[in-house]
């Protein structure tokens, strides 16, 4: 015997997802675990940078120089991979009002067009920032706060930009493959 629905919000962030609901990701080709491990790395890499340098702080009355400059280059470097996953899951911001509003087809042309804008604007990026670490490792920058090379953290930026980029290409295939069959 099942129990009536109760009104309000049926799940929350700590609630377990009842077996009859589909999976919440489409499928892909490249598995969206690479951005999910990475993030969990990242995390867990902030966390012990922030906590080692909180003890060193307690006991001794001075920090380690370097936790700063990681951690800044990490939150942003998480950031970028949160970028990522958001794209390939087509969870990107957008204006409800117009990409929730009309037809199916319309919805998916809207879709793909703003994959198209994403695929563009990171490429662009990933293009220029290349320039940027070129000019880093040519001229020896080295970072402000411990003198580190300063391409070991500009390289991140085309890296992830591509991959961000090229998530948004395969949103846009999955997009006219789903216009294709009919789907939905």
């Amino acid at each position: 015997m099942s129990s009536p629905l109760e009104s309000g919000p049926l799940l929350d962030a700590t609630s377990p997802l009842p077996p009859d609901l589909p999976a919440a990701d489409e499928p892909v080709r490249v598995p969206l675990a690479i951005e999910d491990w990475a993030t969990v790395i990242i995390m867990g890499l902030l966390a012990c940078i922030t906590f080692a340098n909180v003890l060193v702080r307690y006991f001794t009355s001075s920090s380690f120089a370097w936790t700063e400059e990681f951690s800044v280059v990490l939150m942003i470097l998480l950031a970028m991979v949160a970028g990522s996953a958001a794209v390939a899951r087509d969870r990107h911001i957008r204006i409800e009002y117009f990409s929730e509003s009309g037809s199916m087809a319309r919805r998916r042309r809207l879709s793909q067009f703003g994959a198209v804008l994403v695929a563009a604007l990171f490429l662009l990026i990933a293009a220029l920032s290349v320039r940027m670490v070129w000019d880093d490792y040519r001229f020896e920058e080295t970072s402000p706060g411990i003198g580190v090379p300063a391409w070991w953290y500009s390289i991140w930026l085309p890296i992830v930009s591509t991959a961000i980029a090229l998530r948004a290409v395969g949103l846009f295939i999955r997009r006219g493959r789903r216009d294709d069959r009919g789907a939905e």
